[in-house]
């Protein structure tokens, strides 16, 4: 789905501070929602898709910078679920305005936060539930 990232937040509770550059917001849930690209993400084993990058490594300005910084905090800290909006590579290629589509099937953890590396790993929510109790019997 063709999102604007207003409306790709929007779908998770979440209103990014700026309609074209927020890399991350906070859901009335409390979930976090982050504004993910696609190079960033690798498959380290089943049932997981990984989200890793740097800080320093984001192409935007110096606030939204501090904003995902503080958002990642909050969420490792408070063992808080974060959703995934993810852009389009044409957006990511040309750097012109794009679209977003989101992933509500995932539900991410923090795995690391170093203050500048991050790991974000996504799972389905019935996955993260069967691995946690695999001799359960109906």
């Amino acid at each position: 789905m063709n999102l604007s990232l207003f409306d790709a937040f929007g779908k998770f509770g979440a209103k990014p501070a700026s309609r074209l550059g927020s890399l991350s917001a906070m859901a009335t849930d409390g979930a976090m929602v982050i504004n993910c690209r696609l190079a960033h993400f690798s498959r380290p084993g089943r049932g997981v898709l990984r989200y890793e990058t740097c800080l320093s490594a984001a192409q935007a300005g110096a606030g939204v910078v501090r904003t995902l910084s503080e958002h990642l905090t909050q969420a490792r800290d408070g063992d808080l679920p974060v959703r995934m909006v993810v852009t389009f590579p044409e957006r990511e290629k040309s750097g012109k305005a794009g679209g977003y589509y989101v992933r509500p099937d995932l539900v991410g953890k923090v795995a690391q936060f170093d203050g500048d590396r991050f790991v974000i790993d996504f799972t389905r929510p019935q996955a993260a539930a069967a691995a946690v109790t695999p001799g359960r019997r109906k």
